[in-house]
C-alpha cells in the first residue's frame, strides 16, 4: 500500500486539511502532517496540545466496507501501538485505554480520532487523526508521557511513514474486530478490572467485537457502553 505524506510546518488542524483533501478526491492513504497545529482537536472537540516535536498527522481512509465503524478507532489504535513499538526499539509495551488512547507506563502518549463524512447512508470517507507525544513539551499535571521519556533518540519524521502506513492499512477494511484483535486488546487493556460508575456501575470486563466496552454488573449480567464512561479512582 502506498501512502503519500504532505508535510507542513504549521496548520490549524491536520484533520480539517485531510477532510478538504478528501473532498477534492484524495485517495485512501493520503496523509497530512504538521510540525505544529494551532487548533488541533481530540474527542468531543477538546483542544489537543500540538507543539513541535510531536507527530501530528491525519490519514484519509476509504474503507472497502463501513459496518461496525465504531470499532475503527480501536483497530487503528492497535496498529499504531505495533508501529510505534516496531519503530522505537526498547519501547515498553503500550497500553490502550478505551476508546482511543495509548498509554506509556500509565501516562497518555498517543490518541486516535476518527471522523466520517456521509452522503445519506453512504460513507464518503473517514479522516483518522493521530497525535503522538514524541519529544514535544506536554502539559503539566495531566500525566502525559513522551516516547523520548522511555527511549532516545527518536526522530519524528522517521515515525511518520510507518505510522501512516499502519493506519492506512488498518483502515482499509472495517467490520467487527477479529478474535486476534480482541486478544491483543486484552493484553493491552488498561481499564480491565476497574470500577465503572457511569453511565452504569460495574466492573470493566473488556470490549465487544463492535468496540463497545463490556461492564459486568453486580448480578453478573454484562452491559455495554459506547460513551460517557466514568471510572472510580
Amino acid at each position: 500500500m502506498l501512502v503519500v505524506i504532505s508535510r507542513h510546518e504549521e496548520l490549524p488542524s491536520t484533520m480539517d486539511a485531510a477532510h478538504q483533501a478528501a473532498a477534492e478526491g484524495a485517495l485512501h492513504g493520503t496523509t497530512i502532517q504538521a510540525d505544529r497545529q494551532v487548533a488541533g482537536r481530540g474527542t468531543r472537540g477538546r483542544a489537543w496540545e500540538s507543539a513541535p516535536g510531536g507527530l501530528w498527522l491525519s490519514v484519509v481512509a476509504r474503507p472497502a466496507r463501513t459496518d461496525a465503524l465504531e470499532a475503527l478507532s480501536l483497530r487503528v489504535g492497535l496498529a499504531l501501538a505495533r508501529a510505534l513499538e516496531a519503530s522505537c526499539p526498547g519501547l515498553p509495551t503500550l497500553g490502550m485505554k478505551w476508546p482511543n488512547d495509548l498509554l506509556l507506563e500509565g501516562g497518555k502518549v498517543a490518541g486516535v480520532l476518527c471522523e466520517a463524512r456521509w452522503s445519506g447512508d453512504t460513507c464518503q470517507w473517514i479522516t483518522i487523526g493521530i497525535g503522538v507525544n514524541v519529544s514535544n513539551d506536554v502539559p503539566a499535571g495531566l500525566g502525559a508521557r513522551t516516547i523520548e521519556s522511555a527511549v532516545r533518540p527518536v526522530q519524528v519524521d522517521e515515525l511518520a511513514e510507518p505510522v501512516a502506513l499502519a493506519v492506512a492499512t488498518a483502515a482499509s477494511d472495517a467490520g467487527p474486530l477479529t478474535p486476534a484483535e480482541l486478544a491483543e486488546f486484552g493484553v493491552r487493556d488498561a481499564l480491565r478490572g476497574q470500577r465503572a460508575i457511569a453511565p452504569i456501575e460495574g466492573t470493566i470486563d473488556g470490549i465487544t467485537r463492535r468496540g463497545a466496552l463490556r461492564v459486568r454488573r453486580g448480578d453478573g449480567r454484562i452491559a455495554t457502553v459506547l460513551g460517557g464512561l466514568m471510572v472510580a479512582h
